[in-house]
Order: C-alpha cells, then structure tokens, then sequence
C-alpha cells in the first residue's frame, strides 16, 4: 500500500556533530552522535573560581531520556523510515537518546511460539525478546511508526507487540497489573500512514479499531503514561516531496512536544 517513494534524499545530519555529547549504541549512523542545544537549565553544574559563575556540568549520556524507535516497513526508503529517522534527529538535539528499532532491518521473528505462550516459571525469554526487553523496559518514551495494511498494522508489528510487549503478561496478567503499584511505564507514540485518507478509515471503521487496540487497550494494559497517534493519510508512490516535507515538520513537531514531557534522570526542575 506503501510503495518506495524515493525519500534517501532525506537522510542527512541536521544537527552539529559533538565529541563530548556522542551519542552511541545508535543503528543509524545519520543520526547518531549531533546535538545542537546546550546542557539543560537544571542540569548540575560546577563553580569555577575564575569566573566566580556557576557552570554546567555535563551529564552522563544515561541521565538522559531514552526513546525507543520501532519501525516497521520492508522499503528502507519508505516514508516510515524518514519519520523513524527525523524523529531521532530532533529528539537527539535536545540531548536525548535514541534506539532504532529497525524491525525488517533487524530480520525480527513475530511468530509466537509455545514455549513463549506458555512459559515456565525458571525459564527465559529467547535472546532476541531479551534483547528488546531491554530496550522496551529503559525507554522513557515508546515510538511506533508504521504503515496501515488493510485496516490493520503489519503483522511484524503485532508479532513484535505478542512476543515483546507482553512477554512477561500472559492471559489475566494484564488485568493484574492494573494493582500493581510503581510499575507505570512512559510515554507511547504512535505515527501512523495510509494510502487511503483517514476520513475513509473513519467510515470504514478501521480507525476507531486501531485506536482502540494500539492506543487505549495498551496504554491500559501495560500502564503507559500517555499515548499520542499522529496519522498521515494519503501517502502513496510519487508523492511530491513538498507534501513530503511538510509531514516531516509535523513529525518534528511532535517530537519536540514529546521530548518535552520526559526529563534526564535525577537531574532536579529548575
């Protein structure tokens, strides 16, 4: 539904490159390692004499928020993929932390198993659900980009959703975790595509199910904090790249937004 749309264009460093502020463990090496804004005004700071001033201190890399980036579509110059990519590239110049989550890229198996659905008391996750757990379960914010396939995410999406998301809540468990205190996530976005406008998702009912499924239900049953769709409708093959760039600023946009919610870690407000 979503064909190659010649977007490679768009894929450059936006922001300053810095040794001090490098970014690492990033899969993307456009973005990885630019910042462009100085150190947060409650970040600690450090008196020099000479000046007789106050001044920042920089913090380590993981004081700073970490968003997790989820995309799904099998084109790596899909319009997915530069929403994945102008994401990061704009939340990184706030000093964030970013993890790309390329799913097709990654070879990501979604099929559930029986081990996995019905797992023992001592036993472990596979290494690849391991792995992503570790991710899902740092991230201050949870980003997922994808594309509407017959009313419906893909279904590496969802497969990533059965084994990642609910790897340790099976059957009740997520009915249980509503009493459980302390265990409140953070913040879930999700940027959404179609080649269908969405007012047609709307009559067809397809919208209000997706919103439902991926934003409601997950932001209840995993104790998310807040949950945001952004949804770009009309993307098809050819589209110009004016329109093009204008949902990237609305991408941009967002993120800054987003990264305004989230804090680095045991840094006191100002």
């Amino acid at each position: 539904m979503i064909a190659r749309d010649g977007l490679h264009h768009l894929r450059r460093p936006l922001l300053t490159p810095s040794l001090e502020w490098g970014i690492t463990g990033n899969p993307h090496p456009f973005v990885a390692g630019y910042v462009m804004f100085p150190a947060p005004s409650g970040a600690c700071r450090r008196y020099d004499r000479h000046r007789r001033s106050a001044m920042p201190e920089p913090q380590p890399l993981q004081h700073y928020p970490l968003h997790v980036v989820v995309v799904c579509h099998p084109e790596p110059d899909s319009f997915n993929l530069a929403v994945a990519h102008r994401y990061c590239e704009t939340v990184e110049g706030y000093r964030h932390r970013t993890e790309l989550r390329d799913l097709y890229r990654l070879g990501f198996n979604p099929v559930l198993s029986a081990g996995e659905l019905s797992p023992g008391e001592s036993s472990s996750p596979p290494a690849d659900v391991a792995t992503e757990l570790d991710f899902i379960d740092r991230a201050d914010v949870i980003v997922l980009v994808y594309p509407i396939w017959l009313g419906a995410p893909p279904a590496m999406l969802k497969g990533y959703i059965d084994r990642v998301f609910a790897a340790s809540t099976r059957y009740g468990g997520f009915r249980q975790r509503e009493d459980a205190p302390g265990r409140e996530r953070g913040h879930l976005v999700s940027f959404s595509s179609s080649g269908s406008a969405k007012q047609w998702l709307d009559e067809q009912g397809a919208w209000l199910s997706l919103k439902n499924l991926f934003d409601t239900y997950l932001r209840n049953a995993l104790l998310f904090k807040s949950t945001e769709h952004i949804h770009f409708g009309s993307i098809v093959e050819g589209l110009r790249p004016r329109f093009v760039g204008e949902h990237l600023v609305e991408v941009e946009e967002a993120a800054r937004r987003i990264a305004s919610l989230v804090h680095p870690r045991g840094i006191a407000e100002n």
